[in-house]
């Protein structure tokens, strides 16, 4: 094309990375059931906006899940943009050998800081996940798939209460152990203040790279950006974030919402962070689940 130079195929820079959890996290515990076709619209409607990370779908067993049963058809659906992951949940090695099937070249594992919510989330200690985990992981290594662990509840249980930051970086540490190549400190419940976010990131960075390290927000009282901002000055560049908000835990009562995208990036933006993400076409994958969502609202004019 006339006037176009090799710049115009280079991945947009970059300062912070937007982890879109909303096809999966964000949909996960909708009730009404939403089509396949729709779905697999969205994600791509995402990858359209640019976001680097996109966490697509979960193959766990579709009875505990019901909305995400067709974990193989949205995968094979999607059209894969160069540039962007796209990770799936997996719970154990059965669910590792559907998403192999399915095509996934990243995964995302799940454990946690508190032995209670590992209980109540899948059904084993903390031992019993990794127990699990490490065939997992040595499956993933061989056919180089990309591998994130999430430590769920890392700033407060539902169970349990307040957790210290020891706890959190004693399973991060064994995650890095494993060999994923990310750590997720994720909030399950929204119970994390900027205060717990310093305290839980300075236990864990005399051990845990930083830049290993991601966090996972869900928004209380507008606290979530706060939070963000307490990360950034210590270092951490990457944040899960849903579109529109959309999400929770099904193992979480009174879990809130997942920090919106368009709040993170818009957020980013004006602290003159870039994304590398388009807001325009952010909004128009919003508004390909919009109609099945009526929470959501219509979009304004």
């Amino acid at each position: 094309m006339e006037g176009a130079t090799s710049d115009n195929l280079l991945p947009p820079a970059r300062d912070v990375v937007v982890v879109e959890v909303g096809p999966r996290d964000g949909l996960q515990n909708e009730t009404s059931s939403i089509a396949t076709s729709v779905k697999i619209a969205f994600v791509d409607a995402l990858s359209d906006a640019g976001l680097p990370v996109i966490e697509v779908t979960s193959f766990v067993n579709p009875k505990a899940v019901p909305q995400l049963a067709d974990a193989t058809q949205v995968m094979n659906g999607i059209r894969r943009t160069r540039g962007t992951r796209y990770p799936v949940l997996v719970p154990n090695q059965r669910g590792l050998e559907r998403a192999i099937e399915a095509g996934a070249d990243a995964i995302a594992l799940f454990t946690s800081a508190t032995e209670a919510f590992a209980q109540a989330n899948v059904g084993t200690s903390i031992d019993g996940t990794f127990e699990r985990f490490e065939s997992v992981v040595a499956i993933a290594r061989k056919y180089a798939i990309w591998v994130r662990g999430y430590v769920s509840v890392s700033f407060g249980c539902p169970y349990s209460g307040a957790v210290e930051g020891s706890a959190v970086t004693r399973v991060a540490e064994r995650l890095l152990d494993l060999r994923c190549d990310e750590v997720c400190l994720a909030d399950t419940i929204g119970t994390a203040t900027p205060s717990s976010v310093r305290d839980v990131l300075q236990a864990a960075q005399a051990s845990v790279p930083i830049e290993r390290l991601a966090l996972h927000f869900h928004d209380t009282s507008g606290t979530a950006l706060a939070n963000v901002e307490q990360a950034l000055e210590l270092d951490v560049r990457t944040f899960d974030s849903a579109v529109g908000g959309l999400g929770g835990c099904p193992f979480a009562p009174g879990a809130p919402g997942n920090l919106s995208t368009e709040r993170l990036i818009g957020r980013m933006e004006a602290l003159g962070l870039r994304t590398g993400t388009n807001s325009d076409a952010l909004a128009a994958a919003l508004d390909v689940v919009r109609p099945y969502m009526p929470r959501l609202g219509q979009p304004s004019a």
